[in-house]
């Protein structure tokens, strides 16, 4: 089986595109939300959630919180760590020996788990990707590693629809590209209206999936059409 990078600088490297305008004159979501390069220290972490220990009125040097706030850090290097991930180097290695396969590939049910960036609470559910190859195909278990590259950052559900779906479309250049996401927000079961089994959808169509309604009816159908029936 041939592997083929999907990008390539001179001398061989892999390409890490720097212009953030993709075709079009749309914003690329390829290389945004990268991990700041002046991130506080862990001894400034560990006492800035002292500090929130402290607000919310409870005393951080009693037995049971003594070690919280070292495995609060630990805890966010696991849910944030999206932000040191880059989907273009987990979509960029992809195979072409696929004996002419043009037929529409789908991944569902990958479990998400993000934070919501209004109030730093979880967003719980799962993503349904499909795309329609065009010359190459990748790793499916890459498609569910972009989903926690951008799932592992502070999130709206919205844009990280379309960062997923848009980083395939960039890097892949398929004749087409779903994503549908479904998930609970804690930001309005455990506070505010306190609204419990309420799920959000949102999609993001791209190419065919977009302009043919017979084939995005095919991956609604192939995922279960979602309650909200998301279109284009």
């Amino acid at each position: 089986m041939t592997v083929t990078p999907t990008m390539k600088l001179p001398g061989g490297k892999d390409a890490k595109p720097e212009n953030t305008r993709a075709a079009g004159g749309r914003e690329s979501n390829l290389i945004l939300g990268k991990a700041r390069t002046d991130r506080p220290s862990r001894e400034e972490t560990e006492a800035a959630i002292r500090t929130l220990l402290l607000w919310a009125g409870d005393d951080p040097d009693r037995e049971g919180l003594i070690d919280t706030p070292a495995r609060v850090a630990r805890a966010y290097e696991e849910f944030f760590a999206g932000y040191d991930a880059d989907p273009v180097e987990m979509l960029n290695r992809t195979f072409e020996e696929v004996e002419g396969y043009d037929e529409m590939i789908v991944l569902k049910d990958i479990r998400l788990e993000s934070h919501c960036e209004h109030h730093m609470v979880p967003i719980i559910g799962k993503a349904h990707i499909a795309y329609l190859p065009k010359n190459r195909v990748v790793g499916i278990s890459k498609l569910a590693r972009v989903v926690d590259a951008y799932a592992k950052r502070f999130q709206v559900q919205e844009k990280m629809t379309a960062q997923i779906a848009n980083s395939i479309e960039d890097v892949l250049q398929p004749r087409g590209v779903a994503v549908v996401i479904e998930a609970q927000h804690q930001c309005m079961t455990t506070r505010g209206v306190h609204k419990t089994g309420v799920t959000m959808v949102t999609s993001r169509m791209l190419g065919a999936f977009r302009h043919d309604p017979l084939t995005r009816r095919e991956f609604l159908t192939i995922i279960g059409n979602p309650a909200s029936s998301v279109g284009a």
